[in-house]
C-alpha cells in the first residue's frame, strides 16, 4: 500500500544582513515576512548563520546585494545558502540584486581569473538552484551558471521615471561606451525614439576605475541627455562623460543608472559635474551621508517581488518584460 501525500507549496523568504530594508520591501509586497534569522561575527571574523524556523520543503529565495565589505556579505550569502541545502529547503533561489564580481567577467590579460564564473560556482556548490539578478554588467554571466537564470531589468523603472519627468523636453539616449549601444537602444525606443549618441573613450585594463572620456559620438547639442549605464562606482567614467557631453553642447545631463556603488570620491564628483539628476535604484543600500540634491532613489523591490511570484507560481519571469527587446 503505497503513502499518497499532497503539500502546498510554501514560499519563504529569507535576508542577509547587507540590504535588510529592501529584502523587507519585497516581503512586504509579497505580503509575507521575512524568516526570522540569527546571524552574528566571531571575533576572527569567521560568519555563523542561523535560521529560527522550519524550512524543510521550502521555496526559499534568499536575498543578499553584495555591498561593501563585499566579500564578508558574499560569504554569509553563501552561508545561507549552504545552512537550507542542510535544512532540506526544497528549491533555493538566490536573489542577487547587485551580483558581487560581475565586472571580472572575461580575462583581459593572462593569469587572471574569471571571478564572475566563480561567483556562480560558488552558490552552485552551496546548493542554490537558481539565480535571480538585476542588471548584470554582461548579459554573458547568465551563462556561467549551471542552471536557470532570471535576468532582471531595472531600464522600464527608471525610463518611465525620466520620460514622466522630462518626456516633453528634446532629448537623447548616450551610451557611455559603444559596448552598451544595445541597452541605449532600449531606452532611446521607451522614450519615444529619441537620438542615440556614445562617447568614445579610452580605458588602461591596468588601472580599475579609470578611463578617458575622448570625445560624444552623436549629436546631442541643444539636447536634455540621458547618460545610461548599469553602475556608478567612483563616478569618475560617468562623470567625465557628463561634462564631455555638456562640453558639446547638450542643454543637460541626466545620469541614469541601476546600482549606486558610490565608493570613495563618487558623491563629490556627481555633486561637482555638469548633471542635473542622477536617478539610481537601492539595489545597494546607500547611506544617510551619501545621498545628495541631485539623487533620486527609486525603488527596485516591485520588479523583484514580482519576479518572485513569478517562479514560484511556475509562471513566466519573461512576461514582466513583454515588449521590451
Amino acid at each position: 500500500m503505497s503513502i499518497q501525500r499532497a503539500t502546498e507549496k510554501v514560499l519563504m523568504v529569507f535576508s542577509g544582513r547587507a540590504h535588510p530594508e529592501l529584502a523587507q520591501e519585497v516581503a512586504d509586497d509579497l505580503k509575507t515576512t521575512i524568516v526570522p534569522t540569527t546571524a552574528y561575527d566571531f571575533a576572527n571574523g569567521e560568519l555563523y548563520v542561523r535560521f529560527e524556523e522550519s524550512v524543510r520543503g521550502s521555496d526559499a529565495f534568499v536575498i543578499q546585494s553584495h555591498t561593501a565589505p563585499i566579500n564578508q556579505w558574499l560569504m554569509e550569502h553563501l552561508l545561507m545558502v549552504d545552512a537550507l541545502k542542510r535544512a532540506s529547503a526544497k528549491r533555493i533561489t538566490v536573489v542577487l540584486p547587485f551580483y558581487g564580481y560581475a565586472r571580472q567577467d572575461k580575462k583581459h590579460r593572462g593569469r587572471e581569473p574569471i571571478s564572475a564564473r566563480l561567483m556562480a560556482d560558488l552558490f552552485k556548490t552551496a546548493g542554490a538552484n537558481r539565480l535571480m539578478a538585476v542588471d548584470l554588467h554582461t548579459a554573458q554571466i547568465q551563462g556561467f551558471f549551471d542552471g536557470p537564470v532570471d535576468h532582471l531589468r531595472a531600464e522600464p523603472i527608471l525610463s518611465e521615471y525620466v520620460y514622466d519627468k522630462y518626456g516633453d523636453r528634446d532629448l537623447a539616449v548616450v551610451s557611455p561606451d559603444a559596448g552598451r549601444i544595445k541597452v541605449a537602444e532600449e531606452w532611446s525606443r521607451r522614450l519615444g525614439g529619441a537620438p542615440l549618441a556614445f562617447i568614445h573613450k579610452t580605458r588602461d585594463v591596468t588601472r580599475p576605475n579609470e578611463s578617458v572620456a575622448n570625445r560624444v559620438v552623436g549629436d546631442v547639442k541643444g539636447r536634455v541627455c540621458v547618460l545610461v549605464d548599469d553602475m556608478i562606482d567612483t563616478a569618475g567614467t560617468i562623470t567625465k562623460a557628463a561634462d564631455a557631453i555638456m562640453a558639446a553642447g547638450a542643454a543637460g545631463v541626466i545620469i541614469a543608472a541601476t546600482h549606486a556603488i558610490l565608493s570613495g570620491p563618487a558623491v563629490d564628483r556627481l555633486q561637482a559635474c555638469g548633471a542635473i539628476e542622477v536617478v539610481v535604484t537601492n539595489t545597494l543600500p546607500i547611506e544617510a551621508d551619501r545621498h545628495f540634491d541631485k539623487l533620486t532613489v527609486l525603488s527596485i523591490a516591485p520588479l523583484i517581488s514580482s519576479a518572485i511570484k513569478e517562479v514560484f507560481e511556475d509562471g513566466s519571469v519573461t512576461s514582466l518584460f513583454d515588449g521590451l527587446t
